[in-house]
């Protein structure tokens, strides 16, 4: 793991005149090249902050060197990566992980002051709603790539951090799998909400995937990729393989339409500067109130 500034304490405390937020950030990319890390590295150093106020976050390698942060973070972002998010009785990380979300989750409840944070992305959202069987995780028909259209789904026009896009709005979706068939009854018990679901598609026999969750008061996730901004998106489009393999799977004008969408403001730049950010803010406004 590794840490973006050498503060002594893991507790939120002031260092040098300002309150210290602690992020974890939860890396399950799996040693893999991404995009991802960088996207979210990116918001938490331009996240606009109160002078008083500073960002400290540190990174683990869950999946390859089976790092797991403490309960010691006020905020926890949890990645997209490749691969199945089904059980694999292999993957030595995944019981520490579960616990580490069973702690988060025990420790909201139980505390009447400083809540923990958590956004859950792509893989880490799957894998959370597997582990609290809030719907069921298949592998898809095909591989979803691209710059697609979501809608909000009845309380995503009330969430908080969805307010500032629309509906539908535009989101990179990269995935070979999905959430469907949210458990309704499982939902309830948690007091979760369903916020978006994926774009229809009239000419498939599919049910649409799940594509973001408020899973309690402190925790929210997406199957897409709120983190990818233009920047990130045009350096994986240009890489040759990429290009090659975007293009003999989904053709050359799936591909141009991609590059078109980056220059568009009401795309995925509206969706990057909008979600996560409106969930630090969260984030942010209840550790001042208990700073």
């Amino acid at each position: 793991m590794y840490s973006t500034e050498n503060v002594s304490s893991l507790e939120t405390e002031n260092y040098m005149g300002q309150h210290i937020i602690k992020v974890a950030i939860l890396d399950l990319y799996n040693n893999e090249p991404n995009e991802g890390m960088r996207g979210i590295q990116n918001l938490l150093s331009t996240h606009q902050l109160p002078d008083n106020l500073k960002f400290e976050f540190t990174v683990f390698d869950v999946r390859f060197r089976h790092e797991i942060p403490s309960l010691d973070f006020d905020i926890y972002i949890s990645t997209g990566g490749p691969g199945s998010p089904l059980a694999d009785a292999n993957a030595m990380w995944e019981k520490p992980y579960f616990n580490l979300i069973d702690e988060i989750i025990a420790f909201n409840e139980n505390s009447s002051g400083q809540k923990k944070f958590v956004f859950l992305i792509c893989h880490s959202f799957q894998l959370v709603c597997r582990h609290l069987q809030l719907g069921e995780v298949t592998k898809r028909k095909s591989t979803a790539f691209g710059i697609f259209p979501m809608h909000k789904f009845e309380y995503g026009f009330q969430e908080n951090c969805f307010q500032q896009i629309n509906d539908p709005f535009y989101a990179v979706d990269s995935r070979d799998w999905q959430v469907i068939q949210p458990d309704h009854k499982e939902l309830k018990k948690l007091g979760s909400r369903v916020l978006a679901i994926e774009k229809e598609r009239l000419h498939v026999p599919y049910e649409r995937a799940v594509m973001g969750i408020r899973f309690t008061a402190e925790i929210i996730g997406t199957q897409f990729h709120p983190e990818a901004d233009p920047i990130g998106m045009l350096h994986y489009l240009l890489r040759p393989d990429k290009k090659e393999h975007i293009i003999k799977h989904h053709g050359e004008e799936k591909y141009e339409e991609m590059l078109l969408h980056l220059n568009d403001l009401d795309k995925i730049s509206l969706t990057q500067k909008s979600i996560i950010p409106a969930f630090l803010n969260q984030a942010i406004q209840h550790s001042l109130v208990f700073a």
